[in-house]
């Protein structure tokens, strides 16, 4: 069974174009890695499959609920009083309603997720507080409480601590494995290599298939240009525009 099908699909932002011809379809509890230079078009994507944004052109085909999005976590202002356990239970009023009371099933999901990404023991903290890291694995925590069939992550794993990293990877795994879709955006090819899928962005479609095919010295060329350094059988990646602390802007991405 196929969970999304983009027909045509196109993204404007006014009068530029941020993605254009998408024509591919995802299986059902697969895992897809969004990967493109900045400004490619991976976050245009993931929006729109989400329903969060205007599509130009075109159209998204969902079987199932609604989609979970969970963008990269950003800045909090400090005189927020909102606390992890807050944050995390957001995702179950549009379920249940704003004013309505939670059902055992509502805290079952919402503890569940806090344990899952392991910060149950940080519930009570306010969200301001936090390392980016943590702020991450609280976002997850409130798309996993979602409970959609379709998890779409906005680069989860970049410039993350290597704690944080590895319980996102984990979780991520056992969603696909439970039955779930995941979708992703990332810089880091070594990820994309993990996916059942990547799809290769440059505004347009470069490629879509297994990494195998798609992460092939050829399409990455076409995709990154010149952003590219050769360090005998391994290819790198710079991507100036993008530059995280913990990478400064180059990632070694797969070995030819």
């Amino acid at each position: 069974m196929t969970t999304i099908i983009t027909n045509e699909l196109e993204i404007r932002y006014g009068k530029t174009v941020a993605l254009t011809c998408v024509n591919i379809e995802i299986p059902a509890a697969s895992l897809v890695c969004v990967i493109g230079p900045n400004g490619a078009g991976k976050s245009a994507f993931l929006k729109a499959l989400a329903g969060t944004i205007e599509i130009h052109r075109g159209k998204v085909e969902l079987q199932g609920p609604r989609p979970s999005f969970v963008l990269q976590s950003t800045d909090v202002d400090p005189s927020l009083p909102i606390s992890v356990r807050d944050v995390v239970s957001l995702s179950r009023y549009p379920i249940r309603g704003t004013f309505r009371r939670f059902k055992s099933e509502d805290h079952k999901a919402i503890q569940e997720a806090l344990d899952r990404l392991d910060i149950r023991k940080l519930e009570n903290t306010q969200f301001h507080e936090l390392s980016g890291g943590q702020r991450q694995r609280v976002l997850l925590a409130q798309g996993l409480a979602q409970e959609s069939d379709v998890l779409l992550l906005d680069e989860p794993i970049t410039g993350l601590d290597v704690i944080s990293r590895n319980i996102i990877l984990e979780m991520i795994d056992e969603e696909v494995q439970s039955g779930r879709t995941v979708i992703f955006s990332s810089h880091n090819l070594n990820d994309a290599n993990r996916a059942d899928q990547v799809l290769l962005l440059k505004t347009i479609p470069i490629c879509y298939g297994p990494p195998d095919e798609v992460l092939t010295e050829i399409n990455l060329r076409s995709a990154f240009g010149e952003h590219h350094i050769r360090v005998g059988e391994q290819l790198l990646i710079d991507d100036p525009h993008h530059d995280h602390p913990q990478t400064h802007g180059e990632q070694k991405i797969r070995t030819f």
